[in-house]
C-alpha cells in the first residue's frame, strides 16, 4: 500500500507541474484536474471541477462522439487516437482543441486520462491561409473569378461552400467563373464540391462557369463521376473564353 501511495503521489506531482491540461475521469466523472487545466478552463478553483461530468465540457455536436470514444477506450484499454474537437470554458467561450486519451490507474480505480491542447491559433491561421488561397477577383460589375489553386480537400471545400456564397450575395455578381486550372487533385471529393457549389450559385441566381479543366484532369473527372450526370456544368477552356462567352 505504501508503494501504491508513493507511486500515486509521484504521478500527481508529475502531472500537477505539467503545462498541459490534464484531466482524469472515470464513468464520465472528473476525478482530478491539474492547475494548468483549471486555468485553461478558467475555473476559479480546480476543486469546483471535481465530480463534474467531463462530457459537458465538449460542445454539443461532439458529445456523442466523446461518449463513444470514452467507452471504447475503457473497454479496449487502448490509447485513443489524437482528435480535434471543441470545448466550452467556464466563462462560456468556445475553443478548438486537440484531445489525446489513454487508460490509467488512478489510486485503485481504472480511469481515463485526457490531455487537452489549445489549437485555436493554429486553426485560425489555417482558415486565414484558406481565405488567402481562395480569393474572389472582380472583373466587372456583374462578373467575378474564383481561381482555385492547390488541393481542394474536405476542409477547404467546406470553407468555400460556407463563406464564398455570402460574399457573392453581398456583391450581387450575376456570373462566377470558377477556374480550376491550378487544382492538383481531381477526385470524387472535388467533383462533389463543384456540383454543390454550382447548385448553391444557381439557387442564389448566379450563373457559374467552370474553366481550366486540363485534358488529363478531365479524364480523371469523368472517371471520378461514374454514372453521375455532369452535363449541367457549364465549362470553358479558360477564363478568357468564359469572358468572351458572357459578352456574346
Amino acid at each position: 500500500m505504501d508503494n501504491l501511495n508513493e507511486r500515486e503521489e509521484l504521478y500527481r506531482q508529475i502531472v500537477e507541474y505539467s503545462f498541459e491540461t490534464t484531466v482524469i475521469h472515470s464513468n464520465h466523472k472528473i476525478l482530478y484536474i491539474n492547475d494548468a487545466g483549471a486555468d485553461f478552463l478558467r475555473a476559479s478553483d480546480k476543486h469546483e471541477l471535481i465530480g463534474a461530468n467531463v462530457v459537458d465540457v465538449f460542445t454539443e455536436e461532439y458529445r456523442d462522439f466523446i461518449v463513444e470514444r470514452i467507452q471504447k477506450g475503457e473497454e479496449e484499454k487502448k490509447v485513443g487516437q489524437l482528435v480535434e474537437t471543441k470545448i466550452y470554458r467556464l466563462d462560456g467561450s468556445v475553443i478548438e482543441v486537440e484531445l489525446f486519451c489513454n487508460p490509467v490507474i488512478f489510486g485503485e480505480s481504472e480511469a481515463m486520462q485526457s490531455i487537452i491542447r489549445d489549437i485555436t491559433p493554429r486553426k485560425e491561421a489555417e482558415r486565414n491561409l484558406i481565405e488567402v488561397m481562395t480569393p474572389i477577383v472582380p472583373v466587372s460589375k456583374n462578373v467575378a473569378v474564383i481561381p482555385l489553386v492547390g488541393y481542394v480537400d474536405e476542409k477547404r471545400a467546406t470553407h468555400i461552400l460556407e463563406s464564398i456564397p455570402s460574399k457573392i450575395r453581398d456583391n450581387a455578381w450575376k456570373h462566377i467563373i470558377v477556374d480550376v486550372s491550378g487544382i492538383y487533385n481531381i477526385s470524387e471529393e472535388v467533383l462533389d464540391f463543384l456540383v454543390k457549389f454550382q447548385s448553391i450559385l444557381i439557387v442564389m441566381g448566379t450563373s457559374p462557369i467552370i474553366t481550366g479543366i486540363r485534358a488529363e484532369l478531365a479524364y480523371k473527372l469523368v472517371h471520378a463521376c461514374g454514372r453521375r450526370d455532369i452535363s449541367s456544368i457549364v465549362t470553358k477552356a479558360n477564363v478568357e473564353q468564359a469572358l468572351y462567352y458572357l459578352n456574346e
